[in-house]
């Protein structure tokens, strides 16, 4: 199982009035919200976590582990999508990436960004959208357990 995973408006809400709090790795921490809402879906599911956010190549994958688990979040494997070199939107950057992979494991999408809208129904289906002034909540970890139970 795989989980697509933005950061900004997902783990860390996005509100233009507060200020992060950036933690000793340089990296903001996440909403306490989240992170049970994450630890459940990633528990439930033996989710496997493939990093979608624009910081994806900021930090090596063993400091992303490390950012996870400095936030109390257990995960299995965390990847990441591919460098994005021609900047396209995420909705772009998720097609190219899944039109040369094999879709026969079952994932879901978790993200705020807006152009996610106009994925296919296929791809839309697995799709949990977050408020992103709000991030991932406890009702949309059921919403990501009930669309990986149908699948």
């Amino acid at each position: 199982m795989l989980l697509y995973l933005d950061i900004d408006g997902v783990m860390v809400p996005a509100n233009s009035w507060r200020k992060p709090e950036i933690l000793e790795d340089g990296f903001p921490a996440f909403s306490s919200n989240a992170v049970r809402s994450l630890d459940r879906i990633i528990a439930s599911s033996s989710a496997n976590i493939v990093l979608t956010t624009s910081h994806k190549y900021k930090y090596t994958l063993k400091e992303w582990n490390n950012i996870f688990k400095r936030r109390n979040i257990n995960v299995n494997k965390i990847t990441r999508l591919p460098k994005n070199p021609n900047h396209l939107n995420r909705k772009d950057e998720l097609l190219s990436w899944f039109t040369t992979k094999n879709l026969s494991e079952n994932f879901i999408i978790i993200d705020d960004d807006k152009s996610l809208n106009g994925l296919p129904d296929f791809l839309k289906s697995k799709l949990i959208q977050t408020s992103g002034s709000v991030g991932l909540t406890e009702s949309l970890a059921d919403e990501a357990l009930d669309k990986i139970k149908m699948y």
